[in-house]
C-alpha cells in the first residue's frame, strides 16, 4: 500500500503502519553500512551514553532493561575496544560513570556518514516534492516524539497543520 491511497487525514493507526515499515525498511538500508566492531546491542550502548555522558551503570542498565552485570560486561567489550570510557564518581567510588572515548565518539561520526550516504541514495529516487513533504513529516514526528513533548503539553491536533 502506498501512502498517497491514505485518506487526507489518516488516522494514528495508520500512519503508525506505515512508520514502522518506514522504520523497517530503514534498518535494511542502514544495514549496508557495516556496524562492526559493534553487535547492535553494543550500539545501542554508545547511542545512550553518546546522548546521556557521564550516566552511571546502574542508570543504563534500567535504560536497557536488563541487569547490572549484563550491562557491566556489555560495557567491558566496548572499553577493550576502546570506544567506551568508565571514570569512578568523585562522590562514591562504588558508582561508575561511562564516556564515550574519542574513538567512541569518532566511530558513531563515521557510522552516521556512511548510514546518510545510504540514506541519500535511496532519497535521490524521489521526487523533490516527496522529499520535502517526507522531511516535513519527520520534522513534526521528532518534535511530538521529542521527550519534551511527552512530559509537556498536550500536541497540536494534527488536522491544523
Amino acid at each position: 500500500m502506498t501512502v498517497t491511497s491514505i485518506q487526507p487525514w489518516p488516522e494514528p493507526a495508520e500512519a503508525a503502519r506505515v512508520t514502522s515499515t518506514a522504520a523497517e525498511l530503514l534498518e535494511v538500508v542502514w544495514g549496508r553500512a557495516s556496524t562492526a566492531p559493534a553487535s547492535a546491542s553494543q550500539l545501542r550502548v554508545l547511542f545512550i551514553i553518546e546522548h546521556q555522558e557521564g550516566i552511571n551503570l546502574r542508570t543504563l542498565a534500567d535504560s536497557l532493561a536488563s541487569t547490572p552485570p549484563s550491562t557491566s560486561r556489555l560495557c567491558d567489550r566496548l572499553q577493550a575496544a576502546g570506544l567506551v570510557e568508565r571514570e569512578v564518581s568523585s562522590t562514591d567510588r562504588r558508582e561508575v560513570r561511562l564516556r564515550l572515548s574519542g574513538s567512541g565518539h569518532a566511530f558513531l561520526d563515521d557510522l552516521r556518514s556512511r548510514r546518510e550516504r545510504e540514506l541519500q541514495a535511496v532519497l535521490r529516487l524521489m521526487p523533490a516534492a516527496k522529499r520535502a513533504a517526507l522531511l516535513e513529516g519527520l520534522e513534526a514526528f521528532c518534535a511530538a516524539a521529542s521527550p519534551r513533548s511527552r512530559h509537556g503539553a498536550a500536541a497540536p491536533d494534527s488536522r491544523s497543520a
